[in-house]
């Protein structure tokens, strides 16, 4: 699911209508729990019916120096009572715990918004890590939006008072207090929190009783404080939705999730080898609580070794599974040729972040397409599919885990930075709907012998566990000979295999149809997309269409290779759009396979596009 950013500032009177949306965004130090305070806070939005898209935006350092402007942590939720899609272009709600918080994202809320700081974090010493010259709390130069300023560090302290901590521990419950406050605001049950507090600090309950206090405290405030009207509290209506059983999900729970299921349709059990790396360390910490379905982990020393585990645990019947980011994919590049010459079922999953080299570890970028379709030497073709939203990648992760399976081929799939982090509510799916691949090892030697390189419709090579009787057979790097698997080093031989694996490859987009996901199958401009761009430009193209605009939405999944009728609806439109957060990777890909006039639109910040952006360019275009 997914969203439209809000289109009304925070009503001043309670006779006013609540907003059809809401965008609020805490950001503190990365210290103050800004994190944890968003993630409970969308598990209340959660409970209360709104749908919901989040943007999770947190510095690359472990722990930055405190109040710098560069170790500031931040949260943004967009939830409401209709389909959401992004995680918003502009708040109206800040929630700034100290100076540099307010100065790294004042600039982003909107015109009329509200803040919310704490004035006891508005010292001398704190302002001058922001670099400000002067309180802006007090100078005036904060006229253009509404502001509410209060000692919120102090009202923490005197709420955990009785539990005798010290100041250091007590201030660390400044994060429940404001979470109380939000509750507040938007009428939230203080229930969830409170149960969770109580399991995560089981063994300390003094530690939860202190964050209750504070958590309570908050919410007492917005309830009897004398205030301004800034803060006014607003109920927004839940958002309908089909009947069914809801959870938030993350991308890295969506793939963990899928990959298991992916895995039980084809009767397998799973290996997963990876090596910690940002943003896609968390697939590895979700399928290692997953131990009953079959799943075994396992962090190898580093990425080289990582998917040579996988590789093994492949060749030894299982479905291998590795996950890494941009550097890590491009460390696994030997090994994942070697999985395209040996012919072997491999998911690689390439959690995007921006590069090159070290780049941005925490922010999020769509710059390993050329890496994904071309990066191996040789001619190495292999499928590649690119998941669209946290919900999406579920079925990603099985698409890939099928394509694998029945073509005999390693498989990428990408998300980035954002989708891995950021959450959305996700019907947990019938399984029964879903077709199961169960796999056909060849157990015996067929008639006319053993040829382990031999061929089905697909072009897939039989999949044969070792040890298995009388079917012994090569199997390395070194190029095959065709059909018996022998090592052949002549040139017609090396011709006709790499023209086997490329024509296995393509071959996945028979049947593989590109859909239309907003607009007409033809007209004056196409907006193409891939990955986590969805959200903005979906709902660029419909506010563009709402004002009466020839404009229409294509996302592609399949990113190699493509649809199969995917250059004939593209030849369809007069105009051809490509945003994507990179240098134009797949509008490069789009004019090199149909000859079109892909024009890109590019945004290399770290940062999701905003609506607003893609909703200009289109304006432009067709101006």
């Amino acid at each position: 699911m997914a969203s439209a950013a809000s289109t009304s500032t925070i009503p001043v009177s309670s006779e006013e209508a609540a907003p059809e949306a809401v965008v609020v965004r805490f950001a503190g130090d990365s210290g103050d729990g800004m994190q944890l305070t968003g993630g409970q806070f969308t598990l209340s939005t959660a409970l209360a019916g709104n749908d919901l898209a989040t943007f999770p935006d947190f510095p690359a350092e472990i722990r930055a120096p405190q109040g710098t402007l560069f170790g500031v942590s931040a949260f943004q939720i967009n939830f409401g009572s209709s389909e959401i899609t992004t995680a918003g272009d502009a708040p109206d709600i800040l929630i700034a715990m100290n100076p540099a918080a307010l100065k790294t994202n004042v600039v982003d809320l909107k015109p009329g918004g509200l803040i919310i700081a704490d004035t006891g974090e508005f010292n001398d010493r704190n302002l001058a890590k922001a670099k400000y010259e002067s309180n802006p709390l007090e100078d005036g130069s904060l006229a253009r939006w509404q502001v509410l300023a209060f000692d919120i560090s102090a009202l923490t302290l005197e709420s955990v008072k009785p539990f005798g901590l010290g100041n250091k521990e007590a201030l660390r419950s400044k994060n429940m207090w404001t979470l109380g406050l939000a509750l507040w605001m938007f009428d939230r049950s203080r229930q969830p929190i409170i149960d969770w507090l109580k399991a995560k600090f089981a063994k300390a309950p003094e530690i939860a009783d202190a964050n209750i206090a504070a958590l309570n405290a908050g919410h007492a405030y917005g309830e009897t404080a004398e205030l301004a009207a800034p803060l006014k509290q607003l109920h927004v209506a839940p958002a309908p939705a089909p009947e069914g059983l809801y959870r938030t999900v993350t991308g890295a729970e969506a793939i963990s999730l899928g990959l298991v299921a992916g895995a039980q349709l084809a009767n397998l059990p799973m290996f997963f080898g990876g090596y910690p790396i940002t943003p896609a360390s968390a697939i590895l910490h979700h399928l290692s609580r997953l131990k009953e379905y079959g799943v075994t982990t396992f962090q190898a020393e580093d990425e080289i070794a990582a998917i040579a585990s996988t590789i093994g645990a492949s060749y030894a019947g299982s479905l291998g599974v590795t996950s890494s980011s941009g550097p890590g994919i491009a460390l696994k590049g030997e090994a994942m040729g070697l999985a395209i010459m040996t012919e072997l079922p491999l998911v690689i999953v390439n959690s995007q972040r921006g590069g090159p080299s070290t780049g941005l570890p925490t922010k999020t970028e769509q710059s390993d397409l050329y890496q994904a379709v071309y990066g191996r030497n040789g001619d190495a073709p292999m499928p590649v599919i690119a998941a669209r939203s946290p919900a999406d990648a579920f079925d990603c992760a099985i698409e890939a885990c099928r394509i694998a399976i029945e073509y005999m081929t390693p498989v990428m799939l990408l998300t980035d930075g954002y989708i891995a982090n950021a959450a959305e509510p996700w019907k947990v799916p019938d399984m029964s709907g879903y077709a199961p691949f169960p796999v056909k090892f060849l157990e015996a030697v067929p008639e006319g012998g053993l040829k382990p390189y031999s061929r089905n419709e697909k072009l897939a090579r039989p999949w044969i566990k070792p040890g298995t009787p009388d079917l012994m057979h090569r199997i390395g790097g070194i190029e095959k000979e065709v059909n018996t698997g022998h090592i052949n080093y002549a040139p017609a031989n090396h011709q006709a295999m790499t023209e086997l694996r490329r024509d296995k490859v393509l071959g996945i987009a028979k049947g593989l149809r590109q859909e239309v996901s907003l607009g007409e199958e033809s007209g004056k401009l196409v907006v193409v997309g891939w990955g986590s761009t969805y959200g903005p430009i979906h709902q660029a193209v419909r506010r563009a269409r709402r004002k009466g605009l020839d404009v229409s939405h294509v996302h592609i999944r399949h990113i190699w290779p493509l649809p199969e009728n995917l250059g004939e609806l593209l030849k369809a439109y007069e105009m051809i759009l490509v945003p994507e957060m990179n240098t134009g990777q797949l509008k490069t890909v789009l004019r090199d396979q149909y000859l079109v006039d892909a024009r890109p639109l590019n945004k290399i910040s770290g940062q999701p596009f905003r609506i607003a952006e893609i909703e200009a360019a289109i304006e432009g275009m067709l101006a």
